[in-house]
This record gives structure tokens, C-alpha cells and sequence, in this order.
């Protein structure tokens, strides 16, 4: 059974990567301006992840795509960058293993054969946690989860600033998605209407064709940041979490008899989400705040 890969911006091509090089560029007091995000908390503050010994480590591989923005893409200059490629630096620093840590990139298809032929440890590609896939992998925590968002117009915001202020309202949503069953599930006063794919529901939205639309957060935020959106349009409410519908959230793959291995990244993640750095490349790569208004 191959292993899928959590949603993405994958089909927006382009646009997401120009985006992205435009966010990254320095600008003046860009670093006073950028306002901080309190990121879902996924580990306790009181929880203690002790640092196995990795002595015995003589290579740790990271295996990635480079079709995956804002997490793992080819920059302008021709090198691998994204969120994943950054976030694997800091683990390996926070492991005190850099010199022994190296990232390759390799088709979608075949990490996970790269992975149990040995030639990596571990893959930070954003595959989505299944039953069958943690049969016969391990996993480590998880060190984002991408929230379900509303998105509404700005001409004609809602009348109030919760998700109640749509109840009895039309919103859109995606048929046959994971969204729209969340969006039935948790909110079934709001009027679902479902549209055949992605680009009708945004028309729709723009067009103001419905009220307010439900989706992928990550997608919303960058389609509201780029032209096709025409500045029409702001996050609302939420975010909203769910690992019943939207999974587990980002987490980095090993093989099974490396469980060890995952619980020296878990440690790794710990000590990022706690120093800030976490958060700063979170920063980095995401122009729009996916948890906050």
C-alpha cells in the first residue's frame, strides 16, 4: 500500500514557490513586523523526553521531495530549502550530530523503499500516519498540525466573529473531502454546500456566491496572499484541529527497529518547541498565520 501525503500546495505550482521567494526577502524592520504565532501546543511543558545515546550513529539521512512548498521545494539559487529542510538542521544541532547529518531528495514513490533498503534513517516528506503504514514504520511525535479553516469575504463579513455567526448560512466546502465531513460533523446548523473542486469553491467565495467557504487552512492562506484572490478575502474563526478527519499531523518516518531514533527526534522537536526555534521557522515559510485571525 503506498503512503499518501498530507494535503498540500502542491497543485498551486508556481505561485506558491514566487510567493514564498518574496515572503523570505529581507526587509526593513521585517523581523520587528512579524507578529508572533502561538503554534497548537503538542507537547507538555512539564514533559521530559530523555536524549538516548547516539554514539553509535556513523550517518543520519533525512530523505525529502523538492515537490512539496512551502516544506520541501528547489529555491532560486538551485539548492533544497523549505520548512522540513530547515527544521532537519535543528534537529541535527539540537542531537549534536551535524556533521553527521545529510538530506537527500527523492521522487514521492520511492521514500518509502529508500527508506527500508537503508539508503536513509529517517523521512521528513510529509506523509500522512495510516494503520498500515505504522505496521511496519515508526513515527515521532508530531511537530505541526495544519489546521481547517473558514475563509469569508471581506465586502460582507459575518455578523460576529465565531463560527456561530454561520449558523443557518451557506458555506462551501469541497464534496467528498475530508472538510466536508468535518464541517457536517462539528458544525450541523451551517448549510454545507458542496462544490466539485477546489478552484469552483474559491470562485464561488470570490464571487460571493456563498458566505463563507471551509477548507485547509495551509491552501486558504496562500490563495488569500496571491493575485488570483484579488485581496477579496480573510481567514475566520478557528483554527480547528481534528485528528479524527485531518490525521496526525506532520511527523518524520523511520523504520521500525529505529524506534530509538524517533524518540531522539521527539526529544529534539521538545527542546525546539520550547527555545522558540520551532516557531521561528514556522515564521520563515508562512507568510499568513494559519492559527490566528
Amino acid at each position: 500500500m503506498r503512503q499518501s501525503r498530507i494535503s498540500s500546495l502542491k497543485s498551486y505550482g508556481l505561485f506558491a514557490l514566487c510567493l514564498l521567494m518574496a515572503a523570505a526577502r529581507p526587509m526593513p524592520g521585517a523581523a520587528q513586523d512579524r507578529t508572533p504565532v502561538d503554534l497548537p501546543i503538542l507537547f507538555d511543558t512539564r514533559e521530559r523526553i530523555a536524549r538516548p545515546d547516539l554514539s553509535g550513529i556513523v550517518r543520519l539521512r533525512f530523505l525529502t521531495t523538492v515537490d512539496f512548498p512551502p516544506f520541501n521545494f528547489i529555491d532560486q539559487t538551485g539548492k533544497l530549502a523549505g520548512f522540513h529542510v530547515d527544521l532537519v538542521r535543528e534537529i541535527c544541532r539540537e542531537l549534536q550530530l551535524t556533521e553527521k547529518c545529510q538530506i537527500q531528495a527523492v521522487t514521492f514513490p520511492e521514500l518509502e523503499k529508500a527508506l527500508t533498503d537503508g539508503n536513509g534513517e529517517a523521512v521528513a516528506a510529509g506523509v500522512a500516519v495510516t494503520a498500515d503504514l505504522r505496521q511496519r514504520f515508526a513515527f515521532s511525535r508530531p511537530f505541526m498540525r495544519l489546521p481547517a479553516r473558514f475563509a469569508v469575504a471581506k465586502k460582507t463579513p459575518p455578523a460576529g466573529e465565531t463560527a456561530a455567526a454561520l449558523d443557518g448560512r451557506k458555506v462551501g466546502v469541497v464534496a467528498a473531502s475530508v472538510h466536508e465531513a468535518m464541517l457536517k460533523a462539528f458544525f450541523p446548523r451551517i448549510r454545507a454546500e458542496a462544490f466539485p473542486d477546489r478552484a469552483a469553491l474559491l470562485s464561488a467565495l470570490k464571487d460571493g456566491k456563498v458566505e463563507a467557504v471551509f477548507g485547509d487552512g495551509m491552501q486558504l492562506a496562500f490563495w488569500m496572499s496571491g493575485t488570483d484572490s484579488a485581496g477579496c478575502c480573510r481567514l475566520f474563526d478557528g483554527p480547528y484541529l481534528s485528528e479524527q478527519f485531518l490525521g496526525e499531523g506532520m511527523t518524520i518516518m523511520v523504520r521500525k527497529e529505529d524506534a530509538g531514533l524517533a524518540g531522539a527526534i521527539d526529544h529534539a522537536l521538545l527542546a525546539l518547541s520550547r527555545n522558540g526555534r520551532l516557531q521561528e521557522i514556522y515564521l520563515r515559510y508562512f507568510p499568513v498565520n494559519l492559527y490566528g485571525g
